[in-house]
């Protein structure tokens, strides 16, 4: 068995820039709360989309905007990346993509040529359109900008908050990959394979919500696996055991990196035990790495096990990472009435 310090893993990822950054998210979403008494959109703890009923199906709606070292540093790879991750929302929330629209800002005709190559690219490979945006062509090469929204479809949404008590916690990554951007510890198991390939992989996350075999899930963020899976239980109101001796990993990265990258492909969900065969069986058919690295717990407390040691990692009765922690039914309900 390797030898893994503990008191080191739990220092880096409640250090991480990628989770320590999430800490604002909260105060955001409490000023906006208000407005979601206009339209129908369902109530949101932490979903990576919105989500909207629409006729027997729910529309997904999401948004991300690409670091500015990744777009000053590596402008293809992150017209490519908002591609990827904005995909990645939908498909982790059991969706399917419909399209996708965004907005640039960059003055220099070099750097915005190699950003709109990476997002016709990233397009390309997961075979959906962008079909519209807005162009700033002023701002200066030092400080250009790129976000992206994207409209998906789901028939039964996987969701961020519905973790429950006693299910199992799946991790799926493709290790078949390498390491992926200079900017940004991350893995890119998507370089190399076909667009065919990548969609047959995503497709297992839709297959598995409507086949009713999990609720929840989550894509692994640039928080990295452990920051992931801690968002993912915050968000839920509750806690867990995770088992980093179950983690898959590839041979040729250090555990700590590992933990801390962001994934090109990699997803958390909540499993009830009886299901959770027929998860690792699905994804295993599909050529992804998919094992049980915990459970949920009723408890506040994510706690980190290796061999026969643990250490807790965060306490949510004193810690936040998102500070978005759904609290049970009658909160929903007073949000569906608010």
């Amino acid at each position: 068995m390797e030898k893994i310090n503990l008191d080191r893993i739990v220092e880096s990822v409640r250090t991480y820039v990628g989770l320590v950054r999430k800490s604002p998210i909260k105060d955001v979403v409490e000023k906006l709360h208000s407005t979601h008494k206009y339209g129908e959109a369902l109530p949101n703890f932490g979903d990576d989309a919105a989500v909207i009923p629409f006729k027997d199906e729910y529309l997904l709606l999401a948004t991300d905007g690409m670091m500015t070292g990744l777009i000053i540093n590596e402008p293809y790879a992150a017209g490519k990346a908002s591609v990827m991750v904005t995909v990645n929302d939908i498909y982790s929330m059991g969706g399917r993509p419909i399209g996708m629209v965004n907005v640039l800002a960059s003055g220099d005709e070099k750097q915005r040529a190699l950003i709109v190559d990476g997002i016709e690219r990233g397009c390309h490979k997961l075979q959906v359109p962008m079909l519209g945006g807005h162009l700033h062509p002023d701002p200066e090469i030092e400080i250009p900008s790129l976000s992206v929204a994207i409209l998906g479809v789901a028939k039964k949404p996987l969701r961020s908050h519905q973790a429950m008590e006693g299910d199992d916690l799946i991790l799926a990554v493709d290790l078949n990959g390498s390491r992926g951007c200079r900017s940004v510890i991350s893995w890119d198991a998507n370089s190399g394979k076909t667009a065919e390939e990548l969609l047959y992989r995503l497709e297992v996350l839709p297959l598995i919500a409507e086949l009713e075999l999990s609720c929840a899930a989550k894509d692994i963020s640039n928080a990295g696996i452990l920051g992931t899976v801690s968002i993912f239980l915050e968000n839920s109101g509750k806690g867990g055991n995770i088992n980093l001796d179950t983690i898959p990993r590839p041979e040729s990265i250090d555990l700590k990196d590992w933990l801390h990258c962001f994934q090109s492909f990699g997803f958390i969900l909540a499993v009830n035990p009886e299901n959770s065969r027929s998860v690792l069986e699905l994804f295993s058919s599909r050529d992804i790495d998919a094992a049980i690295i915990g459970t949920v717990a009723r408890k506040d407390r994510v706690v980190l096990n290796h061999g026969t040691t643990s250490r807790v990692l965060f306490d949510f009765k004193t810690d936040k990472i998102t500070g978005i922690r759904y609290k049970g039914s009658n909160e929903q309900k007073s949000l569906e009435k608010d």
